[in-house]
């Protein structure tokens, strides 16, 4: 039995919910948004609730119940509030802009890294801080992930792309050991 499976989704007044066999449609106020599901999942709406319940007992569904509740309910907020997530670049000379909808990354190779974002999701640069936001946690979590690879923040300097707030653990260099003995 899942514990977070078994709990229903309220369903907050501005959005509209509807399920057509193992697809889900969440409509808000940011948007709308559809997943579809495995067949072996039930969705059923009561009351102004969402409830989550597995038509067959298998270890498979008992894993995608928890899981796929919450993947509602974050549709859900996402349609209603919407996600964001900031980056921050550090370095000399690193700098991030946007040309159009596209952001391009200078941190340090020999050319330009440009990100083109996909459809939904907005990027915004203010000075070295970069904002990714939507209404699809799942693609604003990814195309974040996707920017930070660029040029991961390396140990040493803290130079690259970490997450804000993120606390990059920093190793000693071969100069300071080489001092200390």
């Amino acid at each position: 039995m899942s514990r977070i499976g078994k709990k229903p989704i309220e369903i907050p007044a501005g959005v509209e919910v509807k399920i057509e066999g193992n697809k889900v449609t969440v409509k808000g106020p940011k948007g709308e948004l559809s997943k579809e599901f495995r067949p072996e999942i039930g969705f059923e709406i009561k009351d102004g609730k969402i409830f989550v319940f597995p038509k067959i007992e298998t270890k498979i569904t008992k894993a995608l119940w928890g899981t796929y509740r919450q993947l509602i309910s974050n549709m859900i907020e996402g349609v209603q509030k919407g996600y964001e997530k900031k980056l921050e670049i550090e370095g000399l000379g690193y700098r991030a802009s946007m040309e159009g909808e596209n952001l391009v990354l200078r941190v340090g190779y020999s050319h330009p890294v440009v990100v083109t974002p996909p459809k939904g999701i907005k990027i915004s640069v203010e000075k070295n801080i970069i904002t990714v936001s939507g209404i699809d946690k799942e693609l604003v979590g990814q195309v974040a992930a996707n920017i930070k690879k660029v040029k991961p923040a390396e140990p040493y300097k803290g130079k690259g792309i970490k997450y804000l707030g993120e606390k990059i653990r920093r190793k000693v260099g071969k100069k300071a050991t080489a001092v200390a003995k």
